[in-house]
């Protein structure tokens, strides 16, 4: 049977690949075209033969912030879904169908693993509806300060920029953020916080460890309330002026967006 007589998501295959592999097919359907580069953890979603998509995991950039998040987890004992992306090729239903399947392969496989951690970029893509799907539990939504754009549409993460001194393009010219605990750099260029909300996930995997979490679960019906409904970077509703949602503490890692796109894969 051909990619195309497949209707159903539970024809899907979820398998580990290459990072690589995983590697060209982010750069190919996210729409950052950019990849994480602590993930360690690597799935690949199949339709028939192709590769319709992929999911990597790896330790936060902000491991040290987020552990406090559920009381006693060891150094190692989550991981960042660093991020997903699945093509426009894939039945409905196809992203918590292989989402599941791979939190269900992460518990059998990596025991020492209790909970993992998503971030919905609610600026650029999307609020976290696969997260929802599949289970997890709602932690927080901010108003974003992580992501930050210029006029020229070049988008940064300024933890991304603090933690890994990346050179980006900005204003015709090469620059160059050497570490630091602000901004500053990057206003003097122009950028500025991109206009929207970040969402917290986690999905536990060990459920026992749920009674160790030390952050307020927030109901799904939140995110609306609170104007950050967007649906494939489309918002929905418009955002108050003034939103106040708690929990609020500071935190987190670069959002991870979940998204499709109608670009097919080779």
């Amino acid at each position: 049977m051909t990619a195309a007589g497949l209707q159903s998501a539970k024809d899907l295959r979820v398998a580990p690949i290459p990072s690589q592999d995983a590697n060209a097919l982010m750069r190919k359907l996210h729409y950052s075209h950019k990849v994480v580069v602590n993930s360690q953890l690597h799935l690949g979603v199949y339709l028939g033969t192709r590769l319709e998509g992929a999911m990597q995991f790896g330790p936060s950039l902000d491991r040290r912030k987020l552990l406090g998040l559920v009381e006693g987890t060891a150094w190692n004992g989550f991981l960042e879904l660093n991020r997903l992306a699945f093509s426009d090729n894939l039945p409905r239903n196809s992203e918590s169908r292989a989402l599941g399947v791979a939190l269900r392969l992460i518990r059998k496989q990596y025991p020492q693993i209790e909970w993992i951690v998503s971030f919905a970029d609610a600026t650029q893509c999307g609020d976290g509806t696969i997260y929802r799907a599949a289970g997890f539990l709602l932690t927080r939504i901010k108003r974003n300060t992580t992501l930050w754009a210029n006029e020229a549409g070049t988008v940064i993460s300024n933890i991304g920029e603090r933690t890994s001194m990346k050179k980006i393009n900005a204003t015709a010219r090469q620059t160059e953020y050497h570490g630091g605990a602000d901004m500053d750099h990057y206003k003097r260029l122009g950028f500025k916080p991109l206009d929207g909300f970040q969402l917290r996930y986690i999905y536990f995997t060990n459920p026992k460890a749920r009674s160790r979490l030390t952050v307020p679960v927030l109901p799904y019906s939140a995110v609306r309330e609170a104007g950050a409904a967007m649906i494939r970077g489309r918002r929905v509703g418009s955002i108050p002026a003034e939103t106040t949602v708690s929990p609020t503490g500071e935190g987190g890692s670069t959002p991870t967006p979940t998204l499709q796109n109608t670009a097919a894969i080779p």
